[in-house]
């Protein structure tokens, strides 16, 4: 299962539009504006039509924090740094950077306050929760060799491909004991 998109309602389409396009490098495509309703479709990838949907209907008075986060999955860390300095760039709130020790983070608030995540995935695992800041502007090798010598003191540490084996044997343990049941 992938997650095959999220959307969200804004109060100034056009700005949030805009904060995703430089941030992320999304395209628009599809896109609709009407007088009472607007929505685009945006993707990062040609072969998929739409990854997030922005449209418009969220009230100006409307402060909820409906959505936890929306998280982001980019190509590798050379793009997460990128988008970080496009953030800074943004001057946007909340800016977060840390690694879960499975991922590289950056968590921040878009310009209507939400929660929103870019990350990309490390090779290692550890135990979930952890979180510890990090510093994204060193260079790739030195931010590999320090994530992992941090990961290497925490419960579970562990290949990322030796814990998708288990896991995938958790899931095989769980369609056995569902046959069995039958």
């Amino acid at each position: 299962m992938d997650l095959g998109h999220v959307g969200i309602h804004v109060r100034d389409f056009d700005a949030m539009l805009g904060f995703y396009q430089r941030v992320f490098g999304f395209v628009i495509s599809d896109i609709k504006r009407g007088p009472e309703r607007s929505i685009v479709f945006l993707t990062s990838e040609p072969e998929v039509h739409h990854q997030f949907v922005i449209a418009n209907g969220r009230a100006a008075d409307d402060h909820s924090r409906v959505i936890n986060q929306i998280s982001f999955r980019v190509s590798n860390l050379a793009e997460l740094k990128r988008i970080g300095s496009a953030l800074r760039d943004e001057q946007v709130e909340d800016l977060d950077i840390i690694t879960h020790g499975t991922a590289w983070s950056i968590y921040f608030r878009d310009p209507e306050g939400n929660r929103a995540e870019a990350f990309v995935d490390t090779p290692w695992y550890v135990d979930q929760p952890f979180r510890a800041p990090i510093d994204l502007d060193q260079p790739e090798d030195v931010l590999r060799r320090e994530t992992q010598a941090l990961c290497r003191t925490q419960p579970g540490f562990q290949g990322i491909e030796q814990w998708r084996l288990k896991l995938a044997q958790r899931f095989e343990a769980a369609r056995a004991q569902a046959s069995s049941a039958e």
